[in-house]
């Protein structure tokens, strides 16, 4: 054997914990069945005892939260069936288990049964909600199968009574635990099907042992068959059977099903009495309806009689008559208006009245053409005045009257506008303001003198 290394040695509280995680990982939760042993119930409120067959035993532990839960008070030599985690208490390095669930081993058993049973019906659809039957509001009887001796059909009779005594009850008697009632329960159904309106199956409350018979297929069947609405009311409210979920409808209690059964009797009177109320308000609704109807036909009688038709003819001829009057006096003033419109437009159309026009529009242009010929005529005689007061400013004449003489040649043609068209022995005319003269040149200076061109 070698020797070991460093990282080879580990502690034992480091052994423990990977046990604990090797167990727990590997191993699941289990089932177990025993006998209870060396039990402790220290003050903690958990329980501490060992489970064994014949020949094996196991720690085990049951936590206070979970043991709340139980039905019962574990014993030292009490056969149990427990749901338990597998698992190592590390402090000791002690193999236990710490269990979850605990019931005693003969009900256990029958639990598992009773699940068997449940996944099985219900894979059929004996459970399903489209084979439910609804309730009747209010059944004509009711048929009730169970003891004829137990508390739980005196009570259901009692509430039945006082909710609504006036319905028939009949009873189907038949045992409701242990092995006859199996097959007693399932003929009461078979008897009470078809002639009710309603069944209710019940029974009171005991222990899983006590209820069975309402676990067993052949009820479980039987209830399946019925034609006619069940209700079962078995046990107290936290019991649950097969019979409960083939059943049409589950009540808590046998006293709950009397009460879902039939409705309270003082309901229905108040409903009863709100459709009298009804009915009377209807009835004096159509009573008035019927009377305006009848007002109405002997109204439209009284129309058709032949002195009503007569007098309503009367009217009609009377009224046609005054339409027609109306209508003539409409006619002939429309017809009066066209002919005083086409005498108004024959005048206004005639020659005589067009040559007045004419005369008139002559007349009117006559005056507007001489109106503006002596415009035009004062306007030219300004406009000549003016221009001749500006060409008697530029006159040559007008120089003469301040002094001025005009030369020009002899036989008045040409003027001469310089000495350079002058010469001595010329005979040129002088023509002054008051009148003209004739002279000749006999000297002709030039003084700056241009030669006229």
């Amino acid at each position: 054997m070698r020797q070991p290394q460093a990282n080879d040695i580990i502690s034992v509280s480091e052994l423990n914990h990977q046990a604990r995680s090797i167990l727990e990982r590997n191993l699941q939760s289990v089932w177990l069945e025993g006998e209870i042993s060396n039990l402790a119930a220290p003050a903690s409120g958990h329980l501490y005892f060992s489970l064994k067959d014949k020949n094996a035993q196991v720690r085990c532990a049951m936590f206070r939260g979970a043991n709340r839960s139980l039905r019962f008070a574990p014993q030292n030599g009490t056969a149990v069936l427990i749901y338990a985690k597998v698992t190592l208490y590390e402090a000791r390095g002690e193999f236990q288990l710490v269990a979850e669930h605990m019931e005693e081993a003969g009900e256990g058993a029958l639990r598992r049964q009773f699940e068997e049973l449940k996944a099985r019906l219900g894979a059929e659809g004996l459970f399903a909600e489209e084979h439910k039957q609804a309730l009747p509001a209010l059944p004509r009887s009711i048929g009730i199968v169970t003891s004829p001796s137990g508390a739980a059909v005196r009570d259901i009779l009692n509430i039945l009574r006082r909710r609504f005594p006036s319905i028939p009850v009949v009873v189907y008697p038949t045992a409701v635990q242990g092995a006859p009632a199996i097959q007693g329960i399932a003929s009461a159904l078979q008897a009470a099907d078809g002639h009710h309106d309603l069944i209710i199956l019940a029974r009171g409350g005991g222990s899983l042992e006590d209820l069975w018979a309402f676990n067993e297929e052949v009820v479980a069947r039987a209830i399946f068959a019925t034609s006619t609405p069940v209700i079962s009311g078995v046990g107290h409210e936290t019991d649950f059977t097969i019979a409960d979920l083939v059943a049409d409808v589950r009540a808590p209690t046998p006293s709950g099903a009397a009460e879902l059964a039939v409705p309270d009797r003082k309901d229905w009177l108040r409903h009863l009495e709100q459709l009298n109320r009804r009915t009377l308000r209807s009835a004096s609704l159509l009573l008035g309806q019927f009377s305006g109807k009848l007002q109405q036909a002997e109204h439209r009688l009284n129309r058709c009689s032949p002195a009503a038709v007569l007098q309503q003819r009367t009217l009609l001829l009377d009224d046609l008559s005054r339409r027609m009057a109306q209508s003539m006096r409409q006619i002939t003033e429309s017809k009066n208006n066209k002919i005083n419109n086409l005498l108004n437009l024959i005048k206004l159309n005639s020659p005589q009245r067009k040559l007045q026009l004419e005369h008139a529009r002559l007349r009117f242009c006559r005056s507007g053409l001489q109106t503006g010929i002596r415009q035009r005529l004062e306007q030219t005689a300004h406009r000549v005045a003016l221009q001749g007061g500006k060409l008697h400013a530029i006159s040559p004449l007008a120089t003469l009257d301040r002094g001025y003489a005009i030369v020009s040649t002899a036989d008045g043609g040409r003027v001469i506008a310089g000495v350079a068209a002058l010469q001595a022995g010329q005979t040129v005319s002088t023509r002054l303001a008051d009148g003209e003269f004739s002279a000749t040149v006999t000297v002709v200076n030039k003084r700056n003198c241009k030669t006229p061109e």
